[in-house]
């Protein structure tokens, strides 16, 4: 019943999306709408704040009387305390006549304050009376007023971080953080990227009367592992441009290379302290982090192995065929370590870069060290090289075997969920 609930929910107000993260800020929202509660919604820029304020408002009692939404970050802090408070005449200079603030105009409905943390001191200390008494006092008046308004503030900021600088008032903080609604970002909900994709592209191919353009399974790959830093406003400019500017229908990925190249901006975490990663915000990383940590660590097993080799022939004695022979007889071994990490785009020392649609494979090279003609030997077969899906069902399998089956400890170990790992249990029938 609850699941049919949220499902009618995104229906109305348009909500796209099927992750857990998103299902719980919503029924969160929905839980505290009926009451009278202050809600402090936090997240990213772009994810959809002001919607959820919208939800909370509107299936609240107090639906049917007004709702206005603040910014304010965009107000002035010489008049903010006129917008939200009004002012008398002759308060300050170009006060022409009184004025009725949002808290008096919106009286019996909600008010929704964006980037709480961009709020003057002053300006907080008037918001605090208002959350705790009802009270408010125009600008230049010496007579309070009562108002009942119910205050949703929303932040990109951490607001705990700000009080401890000082910068925002401690007792409004936790005045304000009755009921918290963190909305989770895009980066976090990879699997509703497509479908929200999917949904502009038809909003505006109705809005511009042409075609729904397609996104192919590599440009859908492009897009799942982009980090979205403008969230969702950054998808629908993303979708409206290349509705309008692609000749083509279908999206491929390296139609979105050739258009859209930012997409292709990678931020994969590198190795810190060698047992594992240190993301930017620290997060669970997807399958496509965990091939790029096994493709590392095969990197430099490889050149430990070379190491080996080398020092084994020269110990030996072993006679070694000149190296453009090498490069020229197998042009896949040159530098073939560094080059497949270049080429992928993971490197140590440089900020990676992803493209999804290369494919090339290392051919190993076998040396016959008894034969002077410098040449292979074409009576060994060549092993054919490992499968992504073989180096991930090996680095599972003895991460499993490691920690002895328990399933949290390996998920750790691997920097994926536990549902990704159950469902590649499954998959490889571990």
């Amino acid at each position: 019943m609850a699941n049919n609930n949220l499902q009618s929910i995104k229906a109305r107000f348009g909500i796209v999306g099927s992750s857990p993260a998103l299902d719980a800020s919503l029924e969160t929202a929905t839980r505290v709408a009926p009451t009278d509660l202050s809600v402090l919604i936090t997240g990213e820029s772009g994810v959809g704040k002001e919607a959820f304020s919208k939800i909370i408002h509107s299936l609240s009692a107090r639906k049917h009387n007004e709702f206005i939404a603040v910014n304010c970050g965009a107000i002035p802090e010489g008049t903010i305390n006129s917008e939200l408070f009004g002012h008398e005449k002759g308060s300050f200079t170009g006060a022409a006549g009184e004025r009725k603030g949002y808290f008096e105009t919106v009286n019996g409905g909600t008010i929704f304050l964006d980037e709480i943390g961009e709020m003057p001191n002053d300006t907080q200390a008037y918001l605090l009376r208002v959350l705790e008494s009802g009270e408010f006092i125009r600008v230049g008046a010496s007579k309070s007023q009562k108002t009942d308004v119910r205050v949703i503030a929303a932040t990109n900021v951490n607001l705990e971080d700000a009080v401890r600088k000082g910068k925002f008032r401690e007792d409004l903080f936790y005045r304000l953080n009755t009921v918290p609604i963190r909305v989770p970002s895009l980066k976090e909900r990879p699997e509703d990227i497509t479908l929200l994709f999917r949904r502009f592209a038809g909003d505006f191919a109705e809005k511009y009367r042409m075609q729904a353009i397609r996104l192919d399974e590599r440009a859908e790959l492009v897009l799942e592992n982009y980090t979205w830093p403008g969230n969702i406003r950054e998808l629908k400019n993303v979708a409206e441009q290349l509705s309008v500017l692609s000749e083509e229908r279908l999206i491929t990925a390296e139609a979105l290379q050739r258009t859209m190249p930012q997409l292709f901006n990678r931020h994969l975490p590198v190795p810190s302290n060698g047992n594992g990663f240190s993301g930017k915000n620290g997060g669970e990383f997807q399958e496509r982090e965990l091939l790029y940590k096994v493709l590392f660590d095969m990197k430099n097993d490889l050149n430990e192995l070379k190491s080996m080799f080398f020092k084994l022939v020269e110990s030996n004695n072993l006679r070694m065929p000149e190296l453009g022979n090498f490069r020229q007889l197998s042009p896949g071994f040159s530098s073939a370590s560094d080059s497949a990490f270049e080429e992928s785009g993971y490197n140590q020392d440089s900020s990676p870069r992803f493209h999804p649609f290369e494919n090339e494979r290392v051919k190993p090279i076998i040396i016959d060290p008894g034969n002077n003609s410098n040449n292979f030997d074409d009576s060994e077969e060549e092993d054919a090289p490992l499968t992504m899906d073989e180096i991930e069902k090996e680095a599972i399998k003895k991460t499993l075997a490691k920690y002895k089956g328990r399933r949290k400890e390996a998920a750790d170990e691997l920097h994926i969920s536990e549902r990704t790992l159950y469902r590649k249990i499954k998959q490889y029938d571990l």
